[in-house]
């Protein structure tokens, strides 16, 4: 439980440190906000990704705990699409983001600070990472591309295949790959690389953590009354739903125990990853669905996983 406390401490902090920057700087805030992103996305974020993966041992994370991300996700987003579909009607412009709302969690970025203060080893987060960016991703975005092709007024249509290959083929994933590479067949860069690699890659959690905290300035959550039953419906799926789906998938399929157990219920608890905004943007999907979960997953997480270290003790 301390490990917890503490690492959502220090998340908290570097958030409310973004959080202060919007309150207190509000001239300088959009040149912060446009520097960081940039950065974040093409330098630090990939030196993360990769210095993550090619650290860790791939054969025993993909053997147990990737499998474990990828069931819970499948799962969880297939069974809100379901019942969104059958009890509110759901259009087909709507479902496919506020499925992947529900089931792609914010590893980058509270998941890596999370597992590394409050388990002590990154492997449940390299194990979400691994799942979510090369396979789940992959597959929501073919998704997104055929949902939008319905729409004979947008423009991802004229170039359907260039946009799939450039939302796959982002910096994060191609690191991330290149990651996989290096520990499976045991590759190590030159000292003299891999340090600064390294460093740039020690600087992304904080940065992250600032820039959420920055795009929490000003959000209202809640907003469009007509959608709050299923805003609640795809919030319960993505804090509640999959955290318990992870419990059951983790100790009664594979026999997880103790921290390893902890580690992937904290993960399938995290919130909703911010990628899910980005990416139903660029397909010109309707987002109202993943922004207020994104929002209202981030505020509930706290008190979940504090709940799960409690029960697992």
């Amino acid at each position: 439980m301390q490990g917890v406390l503490q690492g959502f401490t220090i998340v908290l902090i570097l958030i409310g440190l973004g959080l202060a920057v919007s309150v207190f700087l509000p001239r300088q805030r959009e040149a912060i906000a446009k520097g960081l992103t940039p950065l974040i996305f093409y330098i630090t974020n990939p030196a993360l990704m990769f210095i993550l993966l090619s650290g860790t041992d791939l054969r025993a994370v993909i053997g147990v705990f990737a499998p474990i991300a990828l069931i819970t996700a499948v799962l969880t987003g297939g069974l809100y699409a379901l019942l969104a579909r059958v009890i509110f009607k759901t259009p087909g412009s709507r479902l496919p983001a506020a499925a992947m709302s529900t089931s792609y969690v914010n590893a980058g970025n509270i998941g890596v600070p999370l597992a590394l203060y409050a388990v002590g080893s990154t492997s449940p987060v390299v194990s979400v990472l691994i799942a979510q960016l090369l396979i789940i991703a992959p597959v929501y975005l073919c998704i997104f591309a055929l949902t939008s092709r319905k729409n004979r007024e947008s423009q991802v249509n004229q170039h359907l295949g260039m946009t799939i290959l450039k939302s796959i083929a982002n910096p994060v994933t191609i690191a991330t790959f290149i990651g996989a590479v290096f520990s499976l067949l045991g590759w190590t860069l030159p000292e003299v690389l891999h340090s600064p690699i390294q460093m740039l890659g020690d600087a992304s959690i904080p940065l992250l953590l600032m820039a959420f905290g920055m795009a929490l300035y000003g959000q209202r959550p809640l907003s469009d009354k007509a959608l709050r039953p299923e805003i609640y419906l795809a919030t319960f799926f993505k804090v509640l739903f999959m955290p318990i789906l992870a419990w059951v998938a983790a100790h009664l399929v594979f026999g997880l125990e103790g921290v390893e157990l902890l580690g992937v219920v904290i993960m399938a608890a995290l919130p909703t990853a911010q990628n899910v905004l980005l990416f139903s943007q660029q397909f010109k999907l309707n987002v109202s669905i993943p922004r207020e979960v994104i929002l209202t997953s981030t505020l509930l997480t706290i008190p979940v996983v504090l709940l799960a270290t409690f029960l697992l003790g």
